[in-house]
């Protein structure tokens, strides 16, 4: 079995059946397969192999899925990047990854082919546009001229099928290896949970990005492979979203905490009817519980919040997987997967001391893409150490509570300071920065950045916003700027960020 296969067995199984919703308009499950198999054949006629890497940068529309399913069907493997980076962000995962081809739409193009200019190994940028652009491969032409037939490539589970590029506390983001197993083994793990399991009659909203594993294999993949339809949204608005769920009347809901958040404040949302919702799973961040209870009573489905990590396909606990739910708590893990707490000797810890989270299971990651450092860092006798701090009560249910990492979570997408501090440090007023995570009540996490200007130098905050945002992806850049004569350093020169997060949460506070 492969993932290329649950698009190729759900067609023939469903072939008239609607797989997508999009814009009010629908592609059947057999229409969807052609143009996967045209997909995979361009791609063969334009020299791409089993095992080669195609980038994809494209949002949340139908080209994406086509796209996605017809790279697994040639045997390559998907390499998906979020729509929002820049030249320079994916020109270093097109490097990293050795991407022969890259598919987009034309809003990305320009980002795309130069991009390309910085990648020697990608051949060719193929776009989805209405007129044909300068310097890439027309999408019209090369795929859709291409045969309908299924492409005769052998694909096993142990295969790779999509490099995950997930930041580093380097500042660089890495390619988790995750295998056609390890995506089906995480779609089989949360089928044996009746209430998360998707069944062919479901109508499954989804506006979490594609590109996203959450998106990717716990919304798309899973639906795809029983036989469920999805209601693609493009751009989430909160008001147009509800009245897409009440028309369609959507069974199944994947989200994140700023999508519930910006519903809680629509002035109309008592009049919508969500009768037809029976399961909404939240992920990336926690959700307060004041909007899970209002969504309980509005649908009479609790929300059911969860844990993972692109390293684990990505699903490792859910609520849903318990007897009952317990607001705050990610869940207990789910079946087929192990979780410990363990102190920093790899010694499990009782119920109720805080460690780092690790987990073992067919949907763990084999690696990451050229980094073998990394990579034995992170996997150690069969388990997975998250860098997650997190605590297990008597019940088997999980709390995050902080994080060995850095890492700052801004609406579900994972930023690294060093990254963002590398971008300040280009900036010629800057001579010192440090970056920390600020609470935000909508994305749940911000980024705020202490910064120390060069003598002379009077840049403004808004300047060194606006200078990031020129640079690297918005959701990376910083909210807030606090300017300060130094930062607190240990002895060794290190900076001392929790120094930084506990001044950042004091800023934070109402006066």
């Amino acid at each position: 079995m492969n993932v290329g296969e649950l698009l190729t067995n759900s067609a023939a199984q469903y072939p008239d059946k609607a797989a997508i919703i999009f814009r009010d308009q629908t592609t059947s499950y057999a229409e969807l397969d052609r143009r996967a198999n045209q997909v995979a054949n361009a791609l063969m006629g334009l020299g791409v192999q089993k095992g080669d890497r195609v980038g994809l940068l494209l949002h949340n529309i139908p080209l994406y899925l086509e796209a996605y399913y017809g790279i697994l069907k040639a045997g390559a493997v998907v390499v998906p990047m979020n729509v929002l980076y820049k030249q320079g962000e994916v020109a270093y995962i097109m490097q990293d990854s050795g991407a022969k081809v890259l598919l987009t739409f034309a809003p990305f193009a320009p980002v795309a082919l130069a991009a390309a200019s910085e990648a020697p190994d990608l051949k060719h940028v193929i776009v989805a546009a209405p007129v044909e652009i300068p310097g890439a491969v027309s999408w019209a032409q090369a795929i859709g001229s291409a045969p309908e037939t299924p492409p005769d490539v052998a694909v096993s589970e142990t295969d790779l099928a999509v490099l995950s590029y997930t930041s580093g506390t380097t500042g660089r983001p890495k390619g988790a290896k995750l295998t056609h197993g390890n995506l089906l083994a995480n779609i089989d793990e949360n089928s044996n949970i009746p209430a998360i399991s998707v069944r062919s009659d479901d109508i499954v909203w989804l506006a979490l990005p594609l590109f996203h594993i959450y998106g990717m294999n716990v919304g798309m993949n899973n639906t795809i492979r029983y036989g469920g339809t999805m209601l693609v949204v493009e751009r989430f608005d909160p008001v147009s979203t509800l009245e897409g769920i009440q028309k369609h009347r959507v069974t199944v809901i994947y989200g994140a905490p700023p999508m519930f958040i910006a519903w809680s404040q629509v002035p109309t949302i008592r009049q919508i009817d969500m009768s037809s919702v029976r399961f909404i799973a939240s992920g990336a961040a926690a959700l307060p519980v004041a909007i899970i209870n209002l969504f309980q009573e509005l649908t009479g489905a609790p929300i059911s919040e969860g844990y993972g990590l692109s390293e684990s396909s990505p699903v490792l606990t859910a609520n849903a997987a318990g007897e009952q739910i317990k607001p705050g708590t990610v869940g207990p893990a789910i079946p087929g997967v192990e979780i410990k707490i363990v102190d920093d000797a790899g010694n499990e810890l009782p119920h109720g001391q805080m460690g780092e989270l690790i987990a073992r299971g067919p949907n763990i990651m084999v690696g990451y893409w050229n980094q073998p450092e990394a990579t034995a860092a992170a996997l150690r006798d069969g388990w997975l150490y998250t860098g997650d701090l997190a605590t297990e009560d008597d019940d088997g249910y999980f709390t995050i509570v902080d994080r060995k990492k850095d890492m700052i979570v801004v609406s579900g997408y994972n930023v690294y300071p060093r990254e963002v501090e590398e971008t300040l440090y280009s900036h010629p007023a800057v001579a010192d920065a440090a970056v920390v995570q600020y609470p935000d009540p909508y994305q749940g996490e911000s980024v705020m950045a202490f910064v120390v200007r060069k003598e002379g130098q009077d840049v403004s905050a808004q300047d060194l916003i606006d200078y990031c945002r020129s640079q690297i992806a918005v959701f990376k850049c910083p909210r807030r700027i606090e300017f300060v004569s130094e930062l607190p350093k240990n002895n060794t020169g290190k900076v001392l960020r929790r120094e930084l997060r506990d001044q950042a949460a004091s800023l934070a506070q109402p006066a």
